[in-house]
């Protein structure tokens, strides 16, 4: 077998994405369903920053009292003016009294909560072009009235 390191990753961006108040659709056959609007946000990399439009929603399914999943789907304008389509999906587990206060819209210490999300791109940019070919990964956190997340590059 052939011996293949991890690969290692590099920093591509932090995000601060502004949400709304959330929209239950309530208990269904697969758990409890959850629509977040995202209001806006900011976003800065290395070389690069700019902005979340808003109008994107966070599709949420909690299914059960310590885990939950997550599918955000939204634009980023950057500063140059190229718009990028990001779908970021998630996991987030936490102990069931700390999930119920995340719920709730308590704020929650980031170290008690598991959330990793692997966002996706797509872009008519040319010059961006490449972020439609890589792997990302990345961590996140949940306050009151955003999310905030650290994305990487899978190199």
């Amino acid at each position: 077998m052939l011996n293949l390191d991890p690969p290692p990753l590099k920093y591509f961006a932090d995000l601060s994405v502004l949400v709304g108040q959330p929209q239950e659709v309530g208990p269904t056959v697969h758990g409890l369903r959850r629509l977040i609007p995202i209001l806006g946000g900011e976003v800065q990399g290395q070389d690069w920053s700019g902005r979340v439009l808003p109008g994107g929603a966070d599709f949420q399914l909690i299914l059960n009292p310590r885990m939950a999943e997550l599918d955000a789907r939204y634009v980023i304008e950057t500063d140059g003016g190229d718009l990028i389509h990001v779908q970021n999906r998630a996991v987030r587990t936490a102990a069931p009294e700390v999930m119920a206060r995340l719920i709730r819209g308590e704020p929650v210490d980031p170290a008690d909560v598991y959330f990793r999300c692997s966002p996706s791109f797509e872009t008519a940019s040319p010059s961006l072009g490449w972020i439609s070919e890589r792997l990302f990964i990345g961590t996140g956190a949940r306050q009151p009235d955003r999310v905030v997340m650290r994305f990487f590059e899978v190199l």
